[in-house]
């Protein structure tokens, strides 16, 4: 609780000594990422699947797009084991699981999808009939610094927070709080850039927060127009799964999602 009023004081901090027209920036990136969070949260529902089958570094699975796949979503892939029973009932509780890997969707079909195979070293390859899912529970995801692509040099220091604010309304996220994000960042551990190129420094990184995935936030111009371009990277191979582009909202339409402490947008 304390770390978490600390993160709102901080963020309040930023919004007072931010500059109008800075200020403005950071709110239109906050509501356009309140236009993508939903993609987001589908590509994470909750779904239960089989193997049906594999070739190479391949793997089959019985989810398609008419139960909710989705390219560069990631499934475990797990093997029931032996039943599990109460103490003093006797009675059957579950079935231990192992988990044998991870299926990173890139093909969907109507009732199947095709995806890349990645082990858990140690682990038997997986058969028809083990299991895959996206579990029911929350995600726990790490909101990168935003990486500003563009000539504008604008304060965006308290998108992360605010960024965090609207994926834990989700419902399917648990976020990692964003001071403790940026103090990876600030100490020169890691660069949002070799979050985005180098797989083997996202992992590491990502190992250290115990995260599934990061969001990596980057502002880029095109022909006049400023885009928010979102993308999801996975903590299993440091790899980008997808991504969302969205060009940014006007400034009137931030408004309605401010937080009570933050001033009013200005150009």
């Amino acid at each position: 609780m304390r770390r978490r009023a600390a993160a709102l004081l901080l963020a309040a901090g930023l919004a007072g000594a931010a500059s109008p027209a800075s200020a403005a920036l950071a709110d239109r990136v906050g509501a356009t990422f309140t236009l993508l969070a939903g993609r987001f949260a589908e590509a994470f529902q909750p779904v239960e699947g089989l193997v049906v089958g594999l070739d190479g570094d391949l793997v089959y699975i019985d989810v398609g797009e008419n139960r909710g796949a989705r390219v560069g979503q990631e499934l475990l892939i797990y093997r029931k084991g032996a039943e599990f029973h109460h103490p003093l009932t006797g009675k059957p509780l579950g079935r231990y699981e192992d988990g044998l890997g991870w299926a990173q969707i890139r093909r969907v079909q109507a009732r199947f999808s095709e995806a890349r195979f990645v082990p858990v070293e140690g682990q038997p390859r997986p058969q028809a009939e083990d299991g895959v899912r996206i579990t029911r529970g929350r995600i726990k995801v790490a909101v990168t610094p935003v990486l500003d692509l563009t000539q504008q040099k604008s304060d965006l220091r308290r998108v992360p927070f605010m960024l965090a604010t609207v994926l834990e309304r989700s419902r399917r996220f648990q976020v990692v709080d964003p001071l403790t994000v940026g103090d990876v960042f600030a100490s020169g551990e890691a660069r949002v850039e070799e979050v985005l190129a180098l797989p083997e420094r996202a992992v590491r990184v990502s190992r250290r927060l115990e995260v599934s995935g990061w969001i990596v936030p980057v502002l880029l111009e095109r022909r006049g127009v400023t885009y928010l371009d979102v993308t999801w990277i996975s903590a299993i191979t440091g790899t980008a799964l997808f991504s969302h582009r969205e060009a940014l909202v006007p400034a009137s339409a931030t408004e309605a999602q401010r937080f009570p402490w933050e001033p009013g947008a200005e150009d």
